[in-house]
C-alpha cells in the first residue's frame, strides 16, 4: 500500500525543481557580485535562471515564504535539506526579505537589477527605505519582494515568537544563572542577528526591567544578555561574532539616556570582561546610530536633557564629531512632528547649545573617558597610516582575490576526497564538490573543474576505493543530468580553443553519460562553430558514442533524428548502412533526404543499393521523397550514384521515373564518364510500349546534347546516321536543336 505524502513536505519533484532554481540563483547572485555587468559569466548565469524560472512559472507564479534557513511553498518543505536552498534563504533573510513571487516572463533583463539590489549592504538599503521600497522604485512587476516587518509581526502575535522573548526577558530579569532552552536560545541568537529586532529585544528588556527595579537592575539585565549573547555566538558561530556586535552598537541606540550613561559610567564596578564588551559595542557605534539617539530623545524630550547631554559626550569626547553629529540628528528631528513646530529653530539651538556645553566630569570616569577617547585617536592612527609598500600591499590583496579564494575552495575539496575515509563522510563531500564543479563551470574555470571530474571518476572506476565507488558514480551521474553543466559547456559560440580543449576532457571524462544530452543540444544548435564542435565532441567518444547515435535514430523528436542522420555520416563505414536505411522510410521528408545523402556519402556499391532497395520496396510516398532529393543533387560527386542508378535500374518498373531523373542529371552535371552509358541507353526500348521508348530516348538524346563533348555529340551523330528508326529521330530532334 502505497504511503500518502504529508502536507508539509514537497514531493520529490517539486523539491528537485526548487534546489534546482535555489543553485541558479546563487550562481546567479555569485556571478553578479564577482564581475562586472558586461561579463559573459553573468549572462549565463542570467539566462540558465531566466530559464529555470519559466519551467517553474508554466503553471502559474511561484511564490516562495523565506525561513531563516530554508524556502517554503505553499507552507511545504523538502524532506531533506539543500545547501543551495539554504544558502538563498540565508541571503534573503539577511536582506529581510520574507516573500518571494515570480511571475511568468521574469527573464534575464529582470533578474539583474534583482541580484544587483542584493548585492548591496543591508544597511544601505535600510537607510534608502528598505529593500521593498528600492524594489517598488525599479517598477519590475515580474518578481515581488514582501519585506519582513519585526515590528508587525510581534504586534500581530500574541504567542510565538513574542512568548519566546518573555521568556528570554525573564531570563535575564533574574540574578542567578541564565537557564534558556534550546527553542528560546534559538530565538535570542535569530534576534541577535537583526540589528532591528535585537534593538526592540533590548527595549523591551529595559522596560520590563524597568517595572522591578532601579536603573542598576535595568543595567545589569541588560549587561547579563549582552554577555550571554556574546559567550553563545562565540562558541556556536565564531563568525558572527563581528556582526553581532554591530547590531549590539545599533541596539543600544535605542536605550533611554539613563541606561545609556548607566551603561557608559559604571566600568569601575564591573568584571574586566563586561567592561571590555561594552567598550567594544560602543567603539561599533555609526556616527548614524549616535545621531538616531540624540533625535530620538531630543523628539520626545522636545529638547535636549542633562542626562542626554551626559551620554552624548560619553559616546563622543572629540569637539568637532560632536557638532557634525548634531547637525545629522538636527535633520532627522526636521523631520518629525517637533520639527514642523513654529519654535523648532530656537528650542534644537538650545538643545544643540546644552549638548556641547554639558559637563560630564561628575558622571563619566576619566579612565574610561581616556580609554574610549584613546581607542577612536587609534583607530583613525591606523586608517591614517600608510607606510607599507605597493609591492607588499598587492600581495595581500592576491590572497584575498577571487582566484585565490577559489583555488583554496579548490584545494580544500581535493584534500578532503583523498583524506577522508569514512564511506558516509565522503559521500556528504560530494555535495559540495558536484556545486563547486558547477560554479566553476560557470565561471569558466575548466581546468580546476577538471581536477574534481577526475578524482570522481577514478574513484568511481576500478581503480578506486571500493566503498567510495557507489557515491563517487551517483555524483558523476548528477553532473551529467545538471542543467549547469550542459548549459556552460554548451556556450561554444564564445570560448577559445584551448577552454575547448578542457571542456572535451570533462566530457570523455564524465562518460557517454553526456552523449544524448550533447546530441540532443546539437539538434537544435543554429551556429555553424558550436554544431562543429558538437560532432567533434561526440565523434571523440568512438564507440561508445556510435552506439548512442544509433539508439537516437529512434527518438519521436524528428530533430533528434536528423542529428542522428548527420552523426552516423561523421562516423561513416558501411556500418553504418543498415541504420540510415531504416530513416529512409522515415515519416519526415527532410530526415528522408538527409539519409539519403548520408549513404551517397558512403559512396559504395553497397550503398547505392541500399537507395535502390529502399525506392524499389518503399512506399510511393519515400520514392517521391527520395527522387526529389536526386533530383536536387547537382554535385559532380553524385555521378556515380546516377551511373549506377542507369546500370542497375529497370527503365520500364516502379523505378522508371528515377531512371530518368538520373539520366537528366548525368546531362546536367555534363559527366563525360557517362557517355558509354548514356549511349546504351538511348538503343534500349521495346517496340510493344512506342510512348515509353520514345520518351526514353529523347530523355537520353537531351542529356548528350547537354554534355556537348565531341564525344557526345560524335554518339548523337552515329545515332542520327545509322541508329533505329526511333533513335534517329530522337538523334536529330537534339542536333537540330
Amino acid at each position: 500500500m502505497a504511503v500518502a505524502t504529508s502536507p508539509e513536505r514537497l514531493s520529490p519533484d517539486e523539491a528537485a525543481r526548487l534546489g534546482e532554481f535555489a543553485r541558479a540563483c546563487k550562481a546567479a547572485a555569485r556571478a553578479v557580485s564577482l564581475y562586472p555587468a558586461t561579463h559573459p559569466a553573468i549572462r549565463i548565469s542570467l539566462t540558465r535562471l531566466a530559464d529555470v524560472a519559466a519551467k517553474a512559472t508554466a503553471g502559474g507564479p511561484l511564490a516562495l515564504t523565506v525561513v531563516p534557513d530554508g524556502l517554503l511553498i505553499a507552507g511545504r518543505s523538502a524532506t531533506r535539506p539543500d545547501a543551495a536552498v539554504g544558502e538563498l534563504a540565508a541571503l534573503l533573510h539577511e536582506h529581510l526579505v520574507g516573500a518571494l513571487t515570480i511571475h511568468a516572463g521574469a527573464n534575464s533583463e529582470a533578474w539583474l537589477p534583482f541580484f544587483v539590489m542584493l548585492a548591496r549592504p543591508t544597511e544601505e538599503l535600510r537607510d534608502a527605505g528598505g529593500i521593498g521600497r528600492v524594489w517598488d522604485l525599479t517598477g519590475n512587476r515580474a518578481i515581488e519582494i514582501q519585506e519582513i516587518d519585526y515590528s508587525e509581526v510581534l504586534r500581530e502575535r500574541s504567542g510565538g515568537q513574542q512568548a519566546e522573548w518573555e521568556n528570554i526577558v525573564a531570563n535575564f530579569l533574574q540574578s542567578d544563572s541564565v537557564d534558556l532552552d534550546e527553542k528560546t536560545l534559538k530565538a535570542l541568537l535569530d534576534a541577535a542577528g537583526d540589528a532591528d529586532r535585537l534593538a526592540e529585544l533590548v527595549v523591551m528588556l529595559e522596560e520590563r526591567a524597568g517595572t522591578g527595579g532601579g536603573i542598576r537592575a535595568q543595567t545589569a539585565a541588560l549587561m547579563r544578555m549582552l554577555k550571554g549573547i556574546v559567550d553563545v555566538v562565540a562558541k556556536t558561530a565564531p563568525e558572527r561574532l563581528e556582526p553581532v556586535l554591530r547590531n549590539m552598537s545599533v541596539a543600544i541606540g535605542g536605550l533611554s539616556p539613563e541606561l545609556l550613561l548607566e551603561l557608559l559610567s559604571g566600568q569601575k564596578e564591573r568584571a574586566e570582561g563586561a567592561a571590555d564588551l561594552v567598550l567594544q559595542i560602543v567603539n561599533r557605534m555609526s556616527d548614524r546610530t549616535v545621531a538616531g539617539f540624540l533625535a530620538k530623545n531630543i523628539a520626545a524630550e522636545r529638547g535636549a536633557t542633562g542626562r542626554l547631554a551626559q551620554a552624548f559626550q560619553a559616546l563622543v569626547p572629540e569637539i568637532d564629531r560632536r557638532r557634525l553629529l548634531l547637525e545629522m540628528a538636527e535633520e532627522q528631528v526636521a523631520q518629525t512632528p517637533f520639527g514642523q513646530e513654529a519654535g523648532f529653530p530656537e528650542l534644537m539651538a538650545n538643545a544643540k547649545e546644552m549638548l556641547t556645553t554639558y559637563s560630564d566630569e561628575s558622571f563619566v570616569s576619566d579612565e574610561y573617558a581616556r580609554e574610549l577617547s584613546q581607542a577612536r585617536v587609534q583607530a583613525v592612527d591606523v586608517e591614517r597610516t600608510n607606510d607599507d609598500p605597493p609591492d607588499r600591499v598587492s600581495s595581500w590583496l592576491s590572497t584575498v582575490s577571487e582566484v585565490s579564494l577559489r583555488a583554496l575552495d579548490l584545494r580544500l575539496l581535493l584534500d578532503l576526497l583523498v583524506i577522508e575515509t569514512d564511506p558516509v563522510r565522503w559521500q556528504d563531500v560530494t555535495d559540495p564538490v558536484v556545486f563547486h564543479i558547477e560554479d566553476l563551470l560557470l565561471v569558466g574555470d575548466f581546468e580546476a573543474a577538471l581536477q574534481l571530474v577526475q578524482v570522481l571518476v577514478r574513484e568511481a572506476g576500478p581503480d578506486g576505493d571500493r566503498a567510495h565507488r557507489p557515491a563517487a558514480t551517483a555524483a558523476i551521474e548528477r553532473l551529467s543530468q545538471g542543467r549547469m553543466l550542459r548549459d556552460q559547456m554548451l556556450d561554444f559560440r564564445t570560448i577559445d580553443d584551448q577552454s575547448f580543449e578542457l571542456v572535451k576532457r570533462i566530457c570523455y571524462a564524465i562518460g557517454p553519460l553526456l552523449i544524448r544530452p550533447l546530441a540532443e543540444a546539437l539538434s537544435v544548435e543554429e551556429d555553424a562553430r558550436a554544431r562543429q564542435r558538437l560532432t567533434t565532441l561526440l565523434l571523440g567518444f568512438g564507440a561508445a558514442g556510435k552506439q548512442s547515435v544509433e539508439r537516437l535514430k529512434l527518438s519521436a523528436n524528428a530533430a533528434v533524428r536528423r542529428t542522428a542522420v548527420h552523426l552516423l555520416r561523421e562516423f561513416g563505414g558501411k556500418e553504418a548502412l543498415p541504420d540510415l536505411t531504416t530513416l529512409l522510410d522515415d515519416a519526415e521528408p527532410h530526415i528522408q533526404r538527409e539519409a539519403l545523402r548520408a549513404i551517397f556519402a558512403i559512396g559504395t556499391d553497397e550503398a547505392y543499393e541500399v537507395l535502390q532497395q529502399a525506392m524499389a520496396s518503399g512506399t510511393e510516398r519515400t520514392r517521391n521523397s527520395l527522387m526529389l532529393a536526386l533530383v536536387a543533387m547537382r554535385d559532380e560527386r553524385a555521378a556515380p550514384l546516377f551511373g549506377y542508378i542507369l546500370r542497375h535500374v529497370d527503365h520500364r518498373g516502379v523505378l522508371r521515373d528515377v531512371y530518368l531523373r538520373s539520366v537528366e542529371a548525368l546531362g546536367a552535371l555534363r559527366d563525360e564518364s557517362s557517355i558509354e552509358l548514356l549511349k546504351e541507353a538511348l538503343y534500349r526500348g521495346e517496340w510493344w510500349a512506342p510512348f515509353r521508348t520514345a520518351k526514353l530516348r529523347t530523355t537520353v538524346a537531351a542529356a548528350l546534347r547537354r554534355i556537348g563533348t565531341p564525344q557526345a555529340l560524335s554518339v548523337l551523330q552515329q545515332a542520327a546516321e545509322r541508329g533505329p528508326r526511333g533513335v534517329r529521330a530522337a538523334a536529330r530532334a537534339q542536333l537540330m536543336a
